[in-house]
């Protein structure tokens, strides 16, 4: 007799189905798992026989044959324990036949209790796709798991519970749906900042437009400070925007129970130290990387030139795509990389160049050489390049309260409304994603900002690419003035965003 249960996997960040196949025959006894299992799946044996037995359910001894269809695809994981153990226990009619539209995903302890695995949202929403009605998942995933619409969700707790479930002995009620609770929301405030005004404004531009900026400045000024309050002036997510994010962090295993869903737009601030591997991902099995846990939030690269080579040059492509393919000798993985870049960096090693105590020690040379870690193709790429200067005696003495991050947060807003109906027939999302059809209908100039680009343009030695970028900062300076069409005033000051001199002081 052949039992079939239905469960799931995944394929880089995207659910599909996997068919438990249980079959008991006669012959010595042997529990062999076919269908391109890891060791994991493999040890599953051990697992499931020790769960049966301490759950008071009957082990069969026969000869026990366990294929994961599709047998050509990769199979990982622990998620195929709950599975197999109902397969085994309805194929010795242990318990009746499993519902049709049901599926199983868990991972057993060997007492047979569940614990959580890692995927549940994008393996849910695969299963809600393929007819499945009702999902029974571990405990700890079942808030996870009810974000999936359309789908039932049991959360277990053991294998005896579920046992009980099934024979309708003690029925397990259906998980309620998963609501967003606000109460622990970040303190960070613009208003904790001192001074600043001009970086401030400066990261309005780039939050305004998703726009990729570059802080420049002497240690102490409050680069990292700043950077780390732009989450708190960056429009809200929407829905569609939250699970996208969330099935990337569900792969990544770094979903919590209690907060299932990412609703604030991730800020990821990797060590100088990460490899290439660690920004991009991959691995023998790729798993997503920073540039992937940053879609549709920041990605902070603090004290930029520390960083290898190598690893930022794997920016390049992400940040012009907004994906990332990773090729690996077990497959291609394209994951979505949509983030808004910001970096920031001392103007020489010992931090102190142009700082008005003349305490730098470093020669032309050496902070040509320190600058020169960063390429010009990834400069060329962020759109504002900031100057951050060390904060005055009298802004730190300050005692009436700077302008806080929901004031700056509702002209965002309003910026990107407008974007919002500007693109609303098309997929751009902002300024910043500006496709060229769609800069040369949104980004015309009069006369007068046309001689100020053209001179900008010969003068400062732009390239194509910085052309583009420059009209989409000015085009996002015009937003959030309410003006309809660039003005001089707005081209003037997103150029003096884009001076390659920032970077000597």
């Amino acid at each position: 007799m052949v039992v079939t249960v239905r469960s799931l996997a995944l394929s880089g960040i995207s659910g599909y189905e996997v068919s438990v196949e249980c079959f008991l025959s006669g012959g010595l006894p042997a529990f062999d798992i076919v269908g391109l299992g890891d060791t994991a799946v493999k040890e599953a044996r051990e697992r499931v026989r020790a769960a049966m037995k301490n759950c008071g359910a009957k082990f069969p001894v026969s000869r026990i044959t366990v294929n994961l269809a599709p047998a050509a695809t990769r199979k990982e994981g622990t998620l195929y324990d709950l599975p197999i153990l109902l397969g085994l226990l309805a194929c010795a009619e242990e318990i009746p036949p499993l519902p049709t539209d049901a599926a199983f995903i868990g991972e057993l302890s060997l007492t047979g209790a569940l614990r959580g695995v890692s995927g549940v949202l994008p393996m849910a929403m695969a299963a809600a796709r393929n007819g499945v009605r009702t999902l029974y998942v571990p405990a700890d995933n079942a808030a996870e798991a009810t974000l999936a619409d359309g789908i039932t969700v049991i959360g277990v707790s053991d294998v005896g519970a579920l046992l009980r479930h099934l024979r309708d002995e003690e029925p397990i009620a259906p998980a309620a749906p998963w609501e967003a609770d606000t109460s622990d929301e970040p303190n960070l405030d613009f208003s904790d900042v001192m001074g600043q005004e001009n970086v401030k404004r400066a990261l309005e531009i780039a939050a305004a437009g998703g726009h990729n900026i570059l802080l420049v400045g002497s240690p102490g000024a409050g680069k990292s400070m700043l950077a780390r309050r732009l989450p708190s002036i960056l429009p809200d997510m929407s829905r569609a925007e939250s699970l996208e994010t969330t099935e990337i962090y569900s792969v990544a295993g770094l979903t919590e129970s209690r907060r299932p869903l990412v609703t604030r737009r991730p800020f990821r601030a990797p060590h100088h130290t990460a490899s290439a591997v660690a920004l991009s991902g991959g691995g023998a099995i790729p798993r997503p990387g920073e540039v992937s846990l940053a879609h549709n939030g920041v990605l902070f690269l603090d004290e930029l030139p520390e960083f290898d080579k190598s690893a930022l040059e794997i920016l390049r492509q992400p940040i012009e795509d907004g994906e990332i393919h990773i090729s690996r000798a077990s497959g291609t993985l394209h994951l979505p990389s949509r983030f808004m870049l910001v970096c920031a960096m001392n103007p020489c090693r010992c931090g102190w160049y142009g700082h008005p105590s003349g305490r730098c020690s470093c020669t032309e040379a050496s902070v040509e050489k320190y600058i020169s870690r960063i390429s010009g193709p990834l400069l060329d790429r962020i759109d504002l390049h900031v100057c951050v200067a060390s904060v005055e005696f009298d802004a730190m003495r300050r005692t009436s309260e700077a302008e806080s991050s929901a004031a700056v947060k509702a002209r965002v807003n309003a910026a990107r409304a407008v974007q919002q109906k500007r693109f609303e027939k098309t997929d751009t999302t902002c300024n910043a994603y500006m496709a060229p059809r769609d800069i040369g209908q949104f980004c015309r100039l009069d006369e007068a900002g046309e001689k100020l680009l053209k001179g900008a343009f010969e003068r400062l030695g732009l390239t194509a690419r910085s052309h583009d970028r420059l009209l989409r900062v000015a085009r996002t300076i015009a937003d959030l003035d309410g003006c309809e069409n660039i003005e001089s005033a707005h081209l003037a000051e997103a150029l003096q965003y884009r001076s390659s001199g920032i970077l000597r002081g």
